[in-house]
């Protein structure tokens, strides 16, 4: 499944630019709170794996923003791409993979 994932996750992996900061700010937001409570509020694990950069250093980008997009088929791992744009999601792999923001 995670293959199909990644093959509908098909343009390359770029982080939305003209991201304002109000958005990344509910991106923040949203990944603390809403993937926090399952990925642990410190996303260092709980019922879903840890979101750390040590966690994901050897996970491609890719693969990450179609599991984001596309959920997880069999897992507690739901689809966010009714709520995130292919931008925003680079956008939150690429502050996953460097060690996330804490909300302000």
């Amino acid at each position: 499944m995670l293959a199909a994932g990644c093959a509908a996750f098909a343009s390359p992996l770029r982080a939305d630019p003209a991201l304002a900061p109000e958005r990344a700010a509910q991106l923040v937001r949203l990944v603390r709170q809403d993937c926090g409570s399952c990925h642990g509020m410190r996303l260092k694990g709980g019922l879903g794996p840890a979101l750390t950069p040590e966690a994901l250093h050897d996970k491609p980008a890719e693969s990450l923003a179609a599991t984001i997009l596309h959920g997880r088929s069999g897992s507690a791992m739901p689809p966010w791409r009714p709520f995130v744009t292919e931008g925003e999601v680079a956008w939150i792999v690429e502050r996953l993979r460097r060690g996330f923001p804490d909300e302000r």
